[in-house]
């Protein structure tokens, strides 16, 4: 579904992501790990088409995201509360996100129930404005958005910041079965490395803007991840 081919990014002479060749299987709950400044966010941004490559190309479905708008109509993402439109009520927010997904009222509405435990009842009806809301519940917002439709593909950035621990449980929980009844292909990146070897088949560890570890996940891979960040 997607393919990463020697992709490049430098800020001020400084390379922040080389990635050679990378592909990601169309229903694979792919992850990415990695300390501070090894290059997970910058990757998404590329991947989504939020900032230009200086060499190298994305695709999704073979289409080149800096060429092809095609990628967005099978995409759902959220890396930070930039994505959120801060002046609406979620009520608002949704509706606006649903029409531009070409939901209906009825599957906007439907939808909003399927997330009632996930919104812990904080979220709809409070006649609040997001930006009034705390960050934990504004974290909520965004990844149930970037879930509305069940697109194919589902970007999120460190989804687990912010929550509370039910909360997380139940974000893991969500993920799980979204990819087992939509076969939605996950890309999480997340420093809980808990979480992330929980809910995805696959990790891939960033250090410097390079890949250095692709892992099929198995029940050592907690402590060899556990082992490689301790050094």
């Amino acid at each position: 579904m997607i393919t990463i081919d020697n992709l490049q990014k430098s800020y001020a002479g400084t390379t922040v992501l080389y990635i050679q060749m990378l592909t990601i299987r169309k229903g694979e709950s792919f992850g990415l790990v990695g300390n501070n400044g090894a290059g997970k966010t910058t990757m998404f941004r590329l991947l989504i088409d939020l900032i230009k490559a200086d060499a190298g190309s994305v695709k999704i479905n073979d289409n080149d995201v800096a060429k092809d708008d095609s990628w967005k109509r099978v995409t759902g993402s959220f890396l930070d509360q930039g994505f959120l439109i801060d002046f609406l009520s979620p009520e608002e927010f949704f509706n606006f996100t649903g029409n531009i997904k070409g939901m209906s009222s009825d599957e906007i509405q439907s939808f909003l129930h399927e997330m009632a435990e996930f919104f812990n009842n904080e979220i709809i009806g409070k006649k609040k404005l997001i930006r009034n809301l705390s960050m934990g519940n504004q974290q909520k917002i965004g990844i149930a958005a970037a879930l509305m439709n069940n697109p194919p593909l589902v970007v999120l950035d460190e989804p687990f910041n912010s929550l509370d621990p039910t909360t997380q449980i139940r974000l893991k929980n969500l993920i799980k079965r979204k990819k087992t009844e939509n076969n939605i292909t996950f890309l999480i990146s997340s420093h809980d490395l808990n979480h992330i070897t929980e809910v995805c088949d696959r990790i891939v560890v960033l250090e410097n803007g390079l890949v250095v570890h692709d892992i099929q996940t198995s029940s050592d891979t907690l402590a060899s991840l556990e082992t490689y960040f301790a050094v």
